[in-house]
């Protein structure tokens, strides 16, 4: 059977709200100014232990910030969010390729669980993974590595669908190639930069945009 990957904040859901809003907070924490809202997009995709270092510079504690933003988010921004128009039945449709899904998202599991629960998400996946509190498995590609380790799947017979350079350099690394979704955070350049296997514009074409690299 086929093996469908599939990222979480900017592919599933549109979280922009809640994550921008968690980062400003942490940094206002620390005693730093946070840059306008509209200036922190690039922040979705990216683990926050990348992200915080960039954001703060040096002499400010990281897992400080990581903290604080995990406070304000897990106390409720983690819903401040949206799935994308067409999700629903788009899963449906790569359900019945037939396929395993199983979510890979730089999201710790636990938020992720949360947030695929909250948005009746969770039981149109087979299992949902993402690295823990402390950051194992913040890379990806060692994320997928785990995933093809633990359910046994076929690279060869796997393809990965997100909205980041991220996804698809992770997946590349296996052997996997790429849906970029347009819908998300990732621009056209980034995704095809990054080595998209195939672009895909809409959620109602994915499908068959997966059903293509199979």
């Amino acid at each position: 059977m086929d093996t469908i990957l599939v990222d979480l904040d900017g592919t599933l859901t549109d979280p922009a709200a809640g994550i921008i809003a968690a980062v400003r907070h942490a940094i206002a924490q620390t005693g730093a100014a946070p840059p306008p809202a509209e200036e922190l997009r690039w922040v979705i995709g990216p683990p926050l232990r990348q992200s915080f270092p960039r954001l703060l510079g040096d002499g400010h504690d990281v897992e400080a910030a990581v903290a604080h933003y995990r406070d304000h988010y897990g106390a409720g921004g983690l819903f401040d969010a949206a799935v994308y128009d067409g999700i629903f039945d788009a899963l449906a449709r790569l359900r019945d390729r037939p396929a395993r899904l199983l979510v890979c998202t730089a999201k710790p599991q636990p938020f992720a669980q949360r947030v695929l629960d909250h948005f009746n998400l969770s039981a149109r996946f087979d299992a949902i993974y993402g690295p823990d509190l402390e950051g194992k498995l913040d890379d990806k590609g060692d994320l997928i590595a785990y995933m093809i380790e633990t359910e046994g799947f076929d690279p060869t017979r796997a393809v990965m669908i997100g909205d980041r350079g991220s996804d698809v350099r992770a997946a590349k690394r296996h052997g996997i190639p790429t849906v970029g979704v347009l819908w998300g955070y990732g621009s056209r350049e980034e995704l095809a930069d990054a080595g998209a296997a195939a672009l895909c514009a809409e959620p109602l074409e994915l499908a068959e945009v997966v059903a293509s690299l199979l």
